[in-house]
């Protein structure tokens, strides 16, 4: 139990990581204070430039992975359902609470997200994926390609199983967790006011993301 309580805690803890919080004091801004606020690989990418912005996309999806597929083992489980799912959430819900922000001014999940069920599994996430980055290269919305990919999700890993799996159940969770956390940029497309990628906001005249 102590072992399992430890392995919990340090999922917590390795998703609450700050990237985009580090790489924009390694930059001399503070991320919260411009653009959308967001410590997500988005507003990194509109501030700082896609490099910095693709490095915390793959350092937050590695936060998500990471605990999938080492913890279990750690603890002298099997990876999968149900520790890697529990594990992975907690990787989530840390990044967007993080502990070494207070609980404040985290992400929004979704690259979290994405290292999660990549881990846990690869062929529905992909899908998922390859939505978000069709969408976005078509609309140059990232939070609807964020969108569409929380609903893909489900929908593949429905159509892979062919049968309504807890694992099913959690990825439309999570998918419904991610429309919670970008129910701002919604009320913002619905009034054709969400900002567009490759329009990058410099730290002092800031922008929505």
């Amino acid at each position: 139990m102590i072992a399992q309580a430890a392995a919990l805690l340090a999922a917590y803890v390795i998703g609450s990581f700050p990237t985009a919080y580090l790489v924009g004091k390694a930059n001399g801004v503070d991320l919260r204070t411009v653009g959308s606020g967001n410590l997500g690989a988005t507003n990194v990418f509109r501030t700082l430039g896609w490099r910095w912005g693709l490095l915390v996309y793959l350092v937050d999806g590695l936060k998500g992975a990471f605990p999938v597929v080492w913890l279990p083992s750690a603890i002298g489980m099997a990876t999968g359902w149900p520790w890697g799912v529990v594990f992975g959430l907690l990787a989530i819900v840390g990044h967007v609470r993080p502990v070494f922000l207070m609980g404040r001014g985290g992400g929004k999940g979704v690259a979290t997200a994405s290292g999660v069920f990549v881990a846990l599994t690869p062929v529905p996430a992909l899908c998922a994926i390859v939505g978000f980055v069709i969408v976005v290269a078509m609309t140059r919305y990232v939070s609807l390609g964020s969108l569409v990919g929380a609903v893909v999700l489900p929908v593949a890993l429905l159509l892979q199983q062919r049968a309504v799996t807890p694992l099913v159940l959690v990825s439309a969770a999570v998918g419904a967790f991610v429309f919670w956390t970008h129910r701002e940029n919604i009320g913002r497309l619905r009034r054709g006011e969400e900002r567009r990628v490759g329009r990058t906001s410099s730290p002092t005249t800031g922008g929505r993301a």
